[in-house]
């Protein structure tokens, strides 16, 4: 027996009702067309420490947020409250700000025409029937695991079981609703090491919409350890010019900057380093970048996006070239350009990848350094300039030979893209965006 009820499909069709009683409602005061997110979550989470527990928490919340139109101006409000009153209420909030608000001609629901007709089910909800008693079972034996692995682990700095699982629902006043069930578990471990005098932190962690699908607890732990015992002994190297191999799970976040820097709100506002840049050459001619909404079970997985507008697979690089921006209706508009069906974000992105695992990429690198952290915000998105505080390995003959840290990795991100020599095969499969070890021809690294 689960420890909290489920909220599952079930729950879709009492909120579908509430969306259609909020749009009916915002016309009802005036409001010339609306948009309304309705949502209901709940969850189990629970925390060990030192072979101890140190949190169990059950979460349940909902809430529905509101964007309405009077002709040209925009009002927004949300609540956490349910029922008739709050809906009066919240409507009038949103009214009451639009009329204070400029007419924006971006501004306004997407074309009807376009909206989604078939909102597909991606079996995405996968409930989880693990007790308190249970999860704190789990979370000690991954724990124990990392104890046991090394002699150096010293100490424990959190191991958390959490299970998730929700409800979402959007409707505009075009006639469109729809929704989806789905679920999020996953298992995280953070150990510490010390020898020497010193102390080194790191983790390993999985994410599932199948709890049962989860990475064994004791491996989750062991691998903790590994990477913590393994940054014993750390040290600073001296400033120079050398390729930089980025681990998988930190490669993401080059692609995600890239994202960032082709979406239309950085676009129109005129705040990216790739502002003009369609139709141009910015990767390696065998890098190509794609989205694939519609994976069953996938964690980015969705039929519409944030404008209700069916979702569909497409490139946004291709052969090394920018072929699209990421658009929503609004920043579409702001752009003279039709959306892309991504407002709200990219789902499920894909980046092209060789053969070669990250042991391989070592070997090819030669010398250089392979990062597996990265501290602070550095990406000027203006400039496209990139400096990272960073940790990892120092690679020589294409072998690992010790543990790096208090460096900084710098360069341009518009050069750091074409310089890119190889992706991995040992893909990021807990993220949205997929990817392998990237290696990068040179950056500077900072040191001593």
């Amino acid at each position: 027996m689960s420890a909290v009820e489920s909220v599952g499909p079930q729950a879709l069709p009492a909120l579908q009702e509430q969306v259609e009683q909020i749009i009916a409602e915002a016309k009802r005061q005036g409001a010339s067309a609306c948009e309304v997110a309705v949502s209901l979550e709940q969850g189990l989470s629970t925390t060990v420490r030192q072979r101890e527990v140190e949190t169990v928490e059950f979460n349940r919340d909902q809430g529905f947020g509101i964007t309405l139109y009077v002709g040209q101006r925009k009002g927004s409000a949300s609540t956490s409250a349910s029922g008739p009153d709050a809906i009066r209420e919240t409507v009038a909030a949103a009214l009451a700000i639009a009329k204070h608000t400029s007419e924006d001609e971006a501004s306004g629901l997407a074309d009807a025409a376009l909206m989604a007709r078939d909102v597909q089910d991606f079996d995405l909800f996968h409930q989880w029937d693990i007790t308190p008693e249970q999860a704190i079972e789990q979370a000690l034996a991954c724990e124990a695991a990392a104890f046991a692995a090394d002699s150096r682990i010293k100490n424990a700095d959190g191991t958390t079981l959490s299970t998730h699982q929700g409800c979402r629902v959007y409707g505009n006043s075009h006639g469109f609703v729809g929704g989806y069930a789905s679920t999020r578990h996953s298992l995280s471990c953070v150990m510490i090491a010390e020898a020497d005098g010193q102390m080194q932190r790191d983790y390993w962690y999985d994410v599932n919409r199948q709890g049962n699908l989860l990475a064994d607890p004791v491996s989750i732990g062991q691998k903790a350890a590994q990477r913590a015992a393994s940054r014993l002994g750390a040290r600073p190297v001296p400033t120079c010019e050398v390729p930089v191999l980025f681990s998988a799970e930190l490669a993401g976040g080059l692609f995600g900057s890239f994202l960032s820097a082709i979406s239309g709100g950085s676009l129109y506002r005129k705040s990216s380093f790739l502002e003009g840049t369609l139709g141009q050459k910015l990767f390696p001619q065998w890098l190509t970048i794609d989205e694939r909404p519609h994976l069953m079970r996938a964690m980015g997985s969705a039929a519409f996006d944030g404008d209700g507008l069916a979702t569909y697979a497409k490139p946004f690089v291709e052969k090394g070239e920018l072929v699209s921006y990421i658009l929503g209706t609004y920043s579409g508009r702001k752009l003279g350009m039709p959306s892309t069906a991504n407002a709200g974000g990219v789902h499920n992105l894909f980046v092209t990848h060789g053969d070669e695992d990250q042991a391989a990429l070592l070997r090819r690198m030669g010398r250089g350094l392979l990062v597996t952290e990265l501290m602070g915000h550095g990406l000027n998105m203006v400039t496209g300039d990139y400096s990272r505080g960073a940790a990892g390995y120092w690679v020589e003959n294409g072998e690992i030979q010790f543990a790096v840290q208090e460096v900084t990795i710098a360069g341009n991100m518009r050069d750091m893209f074409k310089q890119i020599v190889a992706v991995g095969n040992d893909l990021e499969l807990r993220s949205n965006i997929r990817t392998g070890s990237v290696l990068i021809e040179r950056m500077t690294v900072a040191g001593s």
